[in-house]
């Protein structure tokens, strides 16, 4: 140090209300302080690197531009440190002690309405180094600036309301803030925890970031570089960094925009979808930084909530901040952002299928439930994620998958709607009546598996400007059947034996008809209600307080005129209604159980049993 005595100085008037903001109710987390204080350093090397491109004479040309954090858990400090661009005395007293140069007043009227909504307040304002006096007793700066004819100076302060400042001889150029921490804070002082946060907020910094000698920063900040810079073990080693992940990812997105947001992204989508495992919802994975500096961990509403499986970057000097970077004031930019970044991550996903479709249909696999969560609850990229659903159907080998498109161009020109089927697996679906009607016409099928895909279905509603219609409705328009082999009951006998099965079934059937679809299986229901879906009375009856005693709606019963059980039933009639009756109860029973509407198997058990009986004693 001088000789020459410390001079004291008072905090402008505005200063000492910026402190108090910032200390007692600006930042949630105290650990902050460091990040703010590396931000700071990396911005001064910044500044010191565009001075050099113009300035021949710099002061300590020699020294490397890194930045350096040493703690001392004796002393109870924690030092950072940046051969920066450096601060003469009249800088310390505008940037530390007035902050006039960047409108202290402006500052706190903006902190008072709530944050700018066009600028990153922490850059208007210049606040960050504050968030130090939250943690220390007294802050120390070390200085010289980068002009050889300047003086070193040390600036301290115990940010009660006045600072020192004196000159220092042999200080290097840059800055040097030395922070001796409060007892309550000695935490910071430890080698361990200041890694930690450096690791969390500050990897990505564009300059080396050393602790204790040991090099921090060892993962770049892929998504500031061009895509043919960077090797795929870079990618995949940047992945498991960034997303503490084990395994490698599957594929990933590097997009960058200048409009109508500056964007560098880097989105991966992962290997494993850890929700299959059962170890609960994942949380979302896409970090947010701006200038390489993190600002959220997990900010909300970045990407919709299906797109939580994705990992990865996003980096935006477009975002208007809070003064702490914990939490974005204006949530129109990042609605901006969220469909700027789901729609390109889409498109992608739709390029790799072109590209790569069994590295698709693997992804698809495992992590198709959160595009179908995504149609259900994103009408915004609705359609876009519809593109990407993939089904079995009736055209496809059993194992094969194919896109609402392909269903699309396979249609004759006279089909108006895309049919689909729910069932529990394609087997069902398959041996179950509805489909018949289908394969005889020519009509391809979808066969939809999942319990989700009802929803999917009904909040779909319609893909390329053709309907999506359950096959079991009652009120599908078919073409004429091609006819089939075999003597059918007369109409007047179908008639008749319509109206007496009716009469039998009572309430439980609005009406019975001669079935005009049906080629092989000798009834079908069909829902009357195309909202009431039998995995829709599922989850009703699950949700009724009375243990699910829930009325049935009454249903379509249709026979096939051509199928000797249903002869038979119009013959036993006139003979044995008794038997009869029972027969007819249980193929009404049997039909109910193919569409999903009978939850009791035992029942169409015991009825068969109870005909067996009646038949071995007649």
């Amino acid at each position: 140090m001088s000789e020459k005595k410390p001079e004291t100085r008072e905090f402008q008037a505005e200063v000492k209300q910026v402190l108090d903001i910032v200390v007692h109710s600006l930042y949630t987390d105290r650990e902050v302080f460091i990040r703010e204080l590396v931000s700071n350093a990396s911005d001064a090397l910044e500044k010191l690197r565009h001075l050099q491109l113009t300035e021949k004479n710099v002061f300590d040309d020699s020294l490397e531009p890194e930045i350096n954090v040493t703690t001392d858990e004796e002393a109870g400090t924690i030092t950072i440190q940046d051969f920066g661009i450096g601060m003469n005395e009249a800088e310390l007293v505008e940037n530390l002690g007035t902050i006039a140069h960047s409108g202290s007043k402006a500052f706190l009227k903006a902190i008072k309405e709530g944050g700018s909504k066009n600028e990153n307040l922490i850059g208007q304002f210049g606040v960050g180094f504050y968030s130090a006096f939250m943690v220390a007793d007294e802050v120390l700066v070390y200085t010289h600036s980068w002009k050889p004819d300047e003086k070193g100076y040390c600036w301290k302060s115990d940010g009660s309301g006045v600072y020192e400042i004196e000159e220092a001889d042999g200080q290097r150029r840059g800055a040097k803030i030395v922070v001796k921490l409060k007892e309550d804070q000695k935490e910071f002082s430890k080698s361990d925890r200041v890694k930690s946060v450096l690791e969390n907020y500050s990897a990505f910094v564009p300059f080396p970031l050393n602790l204790n000698g040991e090099k921090i920063n060892t993962v770049g900040a892929l998504w500031l570089k061009s895509a043919s810079e960077v090797t795929e073990e870079e990618y995949k080693e940047f992945y498991k960094f960034q997303a503490n992940a084990f395994d490698e990812p599957r594929f990933w997105l590097h997009f960058s925009a200048d409009a109508p947001l500056e964007i560098n992204s880097l989105l991966f989508a992962p290997q494993q979808n850890m929700e299959q495992f059962g170890i609960g919802r994942m949380e979302p994975g896409v970090s947010l930084y701006c200038r390489k500096v993190l600002i959220d961990r997990h900010p909300e509403g970045l990407l919709p909530e299906w797109m939580r499986f994705v990992r990865g970057v996003v980096d935006s000097a477009d975002l208007p901040l809070n003064i702490s970077r914990e939490s974005m004031q204006d949530s129109s930019i990042v609605r901006k952002l969220s469909k700027v970044l789901t729609r390109r991550f889409l498109k992608m996903l739709g390029e790799k299928d072109k590209k790569d479709p069994d590295a698709f249909r693997d992804f698809y696999q495992n992590f198709s439930q959160y595009l179908k969560e995504g149609v259900v609850s994103d009408a915004s990229n609705r359609e876009s994620i519809a593109k990407l659903l993939r089904y079995e159907s009736s055209r496809t080998e059993a194992g094969k998958i194919t896109s609402l498109a392909d269903y699309v161009t396979r249609m004759s020109a006279d089909q108006k709607d895309i049919y689909y089927l729910f069932g529990s697996s394609r087997q069902s679906i398959a041996s179950g009546p509805y489909l018949e009607a289908f394969e005889s016409r020519g009509l391809e099928v979808l066969f939809v598996t999942d319990p989700i895909d009802e929803f999917v279905m009904s909040h779909l509603g319609e893909f390329d400007g053709k309907k999506l219609v359950s096959a079991d409705r009652q009120d599908v328009e078919l073409p004429d059947a091609p006819e089939s082999e075999g003597e059918a009951l007369s109409q007047e006998e179908g008639d008749e034996l319509s109206k007496w099965v009716k009469e039998k079934l009572g309430e439980r059937v609005n009406d019975v008809v001669i079935s005009k679809r049906l080629t092989e299986s000798p009834a079908v229901v069909l829902n009357s209600d195309a909202s009431m879906t039998p995995q829709m009375r599922r989850m009703m009856k699950a949700m009724n307080q009375d243990g699910g005693n829930m009325p049935e709606s009454p249903v379509r019963f249709e026979l096939n005129a051509k199928h000797p059980l249903i002869k038979s039933i119009a013959s036993l009639k006139s003979t044995d209604q008794d038997l009869a009756a029972s027969v007819a109860e249980q193929v009404f029973s049997g039909a109910r159980l193919s569409a999903g509407l009978e939850d009791d198997s035992s029942k169409v058990v015991k009825g068969m049993n109870e005909i067996l009986g009646k038949l071995l004693n007649r």
